[in-house]
């Protein structure tokens, strides 16, 4: 039972990272209409940015698709890791409207790197 509800967890946390990944090349969501100004300005400079978005979207797509593959769940939580701790701090600095769902994606994560912690652990040696 556990290792099912794993596999959904990841499966739904991986494809919302591709959804995420694939939006940062063809912009099929649109930005909502009331994003504050401060946020309007941050996304801005990252667009300023040309080479940034691109990679945030390739490491999106491809953590997604390891996080969905149990065999790769773990190096898959290490690539999505730092864009989670980004997004958790873009929700506490800039906009805290989206602090909910990126608090429960967050748990999402650690959970999934909690249960990997054994492939870890030459990391720490």
């Amino acid at each position: 039972m556990k290792n099912k509800i794993t596999f959904v967890l990841s499966l739904l946390f991986g494809l919302m990272f591709i959804n995420a990944g694939l939006n940062k090349f063809l912009n099929y969501m649109p930005m909502p209409d009331n994003l504050p100004e401060k946020m309007q300005k941050a996304m801005a400079a990252f667009m300023e940015i040309g080479w940034i978005m691109p990679l945030v979207g390739i490491v999106e797509i491809l953590g997604g698709l390891l996080i969905i593959i149990p065999k790769t769940r773990a190096l898959g939580a290490l690539m999505i890791f730092p864009i989670m701790v980004g997004i958790v701090l873009v929700n506490i600095v800039q906009d805290t409207s989206g602090l909910p769902i990126a608090a429960v994606f967050s748990a999402i994560l650690l959970w999934i790197m909690y249960e990997s912690k054994e492939k870890y652990a030459p990391l720490f040696k």
